[in-house]
This record gives structure tokens, C-alpha cells and sequence, in this order.
């Protein structure tokens, strides 16, 4: 007998965790989420008392490091990659709503077929030579963001039976130093898969999960090239974007 969960207990994780009121973060040994288990933290965290001894073991930007190219996951390769091009964009703020200029934007993703382009994905899906998943950009004095790239696939992740990953973007945030980094997930609008992935259904508050899903906003759509989605960032307050971590 196979000691990987059904459906029907990955439903009834989904159900208990949504009877958790009012936590917009879900524990971090959600047992729906199975490698939560593996990965979060059984100790005290450590107080930093040092954010530039903790900066020197990272890597450091600038302005200078970001190319114009780099916001163009679509660019690069000896052709275009596969897909449905999109085009993603949006504005960083904080909690009293006014924009933060020159924030470092990173995004990852999974390709059209929902491969990604690491050692570790072996997916039997295939790969996009022209396409590497990754891009960044800093936000300008309105605090917005742009990225071009290509709709990313669903894939399956393992975590039980039959499961599948709702297609999205990984999307990174630095603050003003390296160890305030912040990561979170945009999804897109009307995915089946919704109820059926345990890591956005672990948002229990509707209103926080809603808020990691795009809007497809037709205007930024470019004619003859890419459809438009727009996302806000909102980096504290009621209105918080739901980060990885429980500081923002």
C-alpha cells in the first residue's frame, strides 16, 4: 500500500486548513504541502544584529547590473521561444500606497510546456532552447515594473496524486539591502487548477489569495504581439502582497 496521500486527503487538509480563520500565512508544516514539512524552520530564528556581515555572503546590485534587455525573457536565444508571449507589468508599493523607485525585480518561471531550465526538473516535457525563465528589473520613479515573456505551462510537482501546479511566476523583491529579500508567487486569472493546489488554497483568507492573481487587462495588451497582464505589488499594511516569509 502506497503512503503518498489521496486526493481525498489532500482535499481534507485543504478544507481544515480553510477552517483556520483570519491567518492570511498558513503554518509552515502545512501538511497539505508535503516538502513544507522538510523545509521550515523547527528553532528560534536567528536576530540579525549585522545586515552588512550577512549582505557580504550574497550577491550585491546595481543600477549598472541591469541591462535593457534583461525585463525581455523573449530575447536572447538564437530564435523565439514557444508560447503565447505576454506581457506583465505593474507597480511596487508600500503600505501608504505611494511607489518604490529603484526596487530590483526578479521573476523565474517554467517555459510553455511547464519545464523548467534546471538539472533538477526532470519533467518529461520539453525543453525551450530560446528560453530561460528568468529576468529582472528595477522599478522607475513611478514604481513600475514591465516584463515580457512567455506564458509558463502547468506541471506536475508530485506532491500527491495526480497533482499539478496552476501556471505562474515566481516573483523576488530585495528591499533596500539583500537580507530583506521577499518571494511570492503571480498567478493567472480562471486556472482550473486553483482548488486543486494546496499551496495557494493554503492562503485561508480569499481576499489575501486573491490577490496573487493577475489581472488581464486588455489595454496593455500589444497588437499583433503580446497579451497584458497587470499586477500590483503592495509591500506592507491591510493590503499586503502574501510573501513567502511572515516579515515584509
Amino acid at each position: 500500500m502506497s503512503n503518498e496521500p489521496s486526493q481525498r486527503d489532500i482535499d481534507t487538509q485543504i478544507a481544515e486548513q480553510a477552517g483556520r480563520t483570519g491567518l492570511d500565512h498558513p503554518s509552515r508544516d502545512y501538511p497539505a504541502y508535503r516538502s513544507s514539512l522538510l523545509r521550515y524552520p523547527t528553532q528560534a530564528l536567528t536576530v540579525i544584529r549585522d545586515p552588512e556581515a550577512v549582505e557580504l555572503t550574497g550577491p550585491v546590485f546595481g543600477v549598472t547590473d541591469v541591462t535593457e534587455l534583461d525585463h525581455d525573457l523573449t530575447q536572447g536565444g538564437f530564435a523565439e521561444p514557444g508560447g503565447q508571449r505576454i506581457t506583465v507589468t505593474g507597480v511596487v508599493k508600500d503600505r501608504q500606497s505611494k511607489p518604490v523607485r529603484g526596487q530590483l525585480v526578479e521573476i523565474w518561471q517554467a517555459n510553455a510546456a511547464g519545464r523548467y531550465a534546471h538539472q533538477r526538473d526532470q519533467h518529461p516535457a520539453p525543453l525551450d532552447p530560446n528560453f530561460t525563465g528568468f529576468g529582472r528589473c528595477l522599478t522607475d520613479d513611478e514604481g513600475r515594473y514591465e516584463f515580457t515573456t512567455i506564458r509558463p505551462g502547468a506541471y506536475p510537482w508530485r506532491n500527491h496524486r495526480n497533482a499539478w501546479r496552476p501556471a505562474h511566476i515566481h516573483f523576488s523583491l530585495f528591499g533596500t539591502a539583500f537580507a530583506q529579500r521577499m518571494v511570492t508567487q503571480m498567478y493567472f486569472p480562471g486556472d482550473p487548477l486553483f482548488p486543486y493546489d494546496p499551496i495557494l488554497q493554503s492562503v485561508t483568507d480569499p481576499a489575501a489569495r486573491e490577490r496573487l492573481v493577475a489581472t488581464y487587462e486588455h489595454d496593455l495588451s500589444v497588437p499583433e504581439w503580446s497579451l497584458g497582464y497587470r499586477w500590483d505589488i503592495v509591500l506592507d499594511g491591510p493590503a499586503a502582497t502574501l510573501f513567502e516569509e511572515d516579515g515584509r
